[in-house]
Parts: structure tokens; sequence; C-alpha cells
């Protein structure tokens, strides 16, 4: 791997635990600005936003990758066997990484529950 690509990949990582540090971060409170007292909104950085985001990166990726496939086999021209493989490896880094953080909620899960009340 070219050390242009490795910086590509690090700075992907970077990005991903930017968007995910912004988690924390405290929101502006949309009801007050708007002057409507009582009324509940939903963080726009909540947990379920930002796993939906993730997997929605991953499927991109894969598409990403299937689609560079494609076109490798039907001969399209600019369209190198090394890129097609290396679009493969990180979608399927993206996927195993997206499984592995599903594992860990689900043994998460399966802790708590049995757990004695």
């Amino acid at each position: 791997m070219s050390s242009l690509q490795i910086d590509a990949v690090l700075s992907q990582i970077r990005a991903m635990q930017s968007q995910i540090k912004g988690v924390g971060a405290p929101q502006n409170d949309v009801a007050k600005v708007a002057g409507v007292e009582g009324a509940v909104q939903a963080p726009t950085n909540s947990f379920a936003n930002v796993l939906k985001q993730g997997l929605d990166s991953v499927s991109q990726q894969q598409a990403r990758a299937s689609d560079l496939a494609t076109k490798f086999e039907q001969g399209v021209p600019g369209v190198e066997l090394s890129q097609v493989m290396l679009e493969m490896q990180k979608a399927s880094v993206s996927f195993r990484a997206v499984a592995e953080v599903r594992n860990r909620f689900v043994n998460a899960y399966q802790e708590i529950m049995n757990m004695p009340i």
C-alpha cells in the first residue's frame, strides 16, 4: 500500500473520529430558540443517527467497490486492478468493523439481560 493510500485511509479514520466526538458535544436547544416551551427535539447527533450514518457509509463503500469491479470487468479504460483491489479491501474492512461493533452490542445486551435484579 502506498503512502498516499495510507494517508487517505488515516484521514477517513480521523474524520470518523471527529464525527463521533461531536456526539457528546452540547447541542443548541431548538425549542428555546424558536420560543416553543416544552417541545422535545431529538438531537441531530444522536447515537442512532451516528450508527445509521456509519451503516450508510459502509453500504456506499461496498456499492462503490462493486461498481468499480464491474467497470474493470467490462474493460472500461482508466480502471486498474489495483484500484479495484484497494476499494474491495476498504469495503471489506469497513464491513468487518461494523460486524464487530454489532457483535459487541449483542454481547453487551446479553450481559445486561443476564444481570440479576
